[in-house]
């Protein structure tokens, strides 16, 4: 999950075009032709120091979520420096551009993130009406709204939620073994594997997605691929990917609009069909092909306006 795994994705979609790659939490000044920067506050001394080095190459940076909605206003001197800096800004939906200052916008290009898709599976009937929640427990994934949500439905209903994602904290990794004691339809299951993360998808009825803020979440990638219905929180990066129209949204935080839309989905198998058949229609733009293409497209643009500066040589 997260930033690691953007990375090494990536990484095999630029050997797949015939680029040498090395992936590194830390920059060293090494030599090199191009830097694709992950997140635009957290890699900002890299990005400085290469920059300084390496004035006349290449240099792309991905936004993260956090980048857009929370540091560019809280530090906005390292992280509009970084976006300043770059050859190419990564955005991974297209409702960024509304987001960053306008000085910045032509330097987007959206980049779609990919999923695998899940073996096919029926879902147990034994485990009731199951709902997802795939992320790392944390403020921005608002990670126990679902739980909260669950929490006093009506008897006869099956849902229940099982969540799967490392705790950010010891803090968080309290408050879900709490809520699991206290809240028999919540399910906890920790760091899973990508493998152990496509059986759930496969078997679950439903997605639940109820972040904060985000950039672009892989999960929705994931979910449209399996065909797997998603409830999500009104925010710029879920309608990014999910688009204006959707309609299983709710508003950030609110536990009883979630609640309302998990009863209608238990209870509507029409309006939950909808919801399904949307997600397969974006399946196709979530394709390895679609964002190796993209990809190659960020790259293109980087190269093209390294070379219009002036390519200086690798010492």
């Amino acid at each position: 999950m997260g930033n690691r795994a953007t990375a090494n994705r990536w990484a095999g979609f630029l050997r797949n075009l015939g680029h040498r790659v090395r992936v590194r939490t830390e920059y060293q000044g090494e030599a090199t032709d191009l830097l694709l920067a992950l997140h635009a506050w957290r890699s900002a001394s890299a990005i400085q120091h290469y920059r300084e080095r390496y004035p006349g190459q290449g240099l792309i940076v991905a936004l993260t979520g956090t980048d857009i909605y929370r540091f560019q206003y809280t530090h906005g001197g390292p992280t509009l420096a970084s976006m300043a800096a770059a050859d190419c800004l990564i955005a991974l939906h297209p409702g960024v551009g509304n987001r960053i200052p306008a000085y910045l916008q032509e330097k987007l290009q959206v980049v779609f993130q990919s999923a695998r898709a899940p073996d096919q599976a029926v879902p147990d009937p034994a485990a009731g009406f199951e709902v997802c929640v795939v992320g790392h427990l944390r403020e921005e994934k608002d990670s126990l709204r679902a739980a909260y949500a669950v929490r006093d439905l009506p008897g006869e209903s099956a849902i229940n939620v099982v969540a799967l994602g490392k705790a950010h904290n010891g803090e968080w990794e309290t408050a879900a073994r709490q809520e699991m004691q206290l809240n028999p339809r919540y399910h906890w299951r920790g760091e899973v594997s990508p493998a152990n993360v496509r059986k759930m998808m496969a078997r679950a009825r439903l997605m639940v997605i109820s972040s904060r803020m985000e950039g672009g979440a892989n999960v929705i990638s994931e979910a449209c691929v399996a065909g797997l219905p998603v409830i999500a929180s009104d925010i710029d990066g879920n309608r990014g990917l999910l688009g204006e129209n959707y309609p299983g949204y709710f508003p950030v935080a609110d536990t009883a609009a979630l609640q309302g839309l998990l009863l209608r989905a238990e209870q509507s198998p029409q309006w939950l069909e909808q919801l399904r058949q949307h997600c397969r229609e974006l399946a196709r733009q979530f394709t390895p092909q679609a964002e190796q293409a993209s990809l190659a497209q960020a790259l293109q643009r980087a190269v093209a306006v390294a070379a219009q500066r002036g390519h200086a040589p690798i010492d």
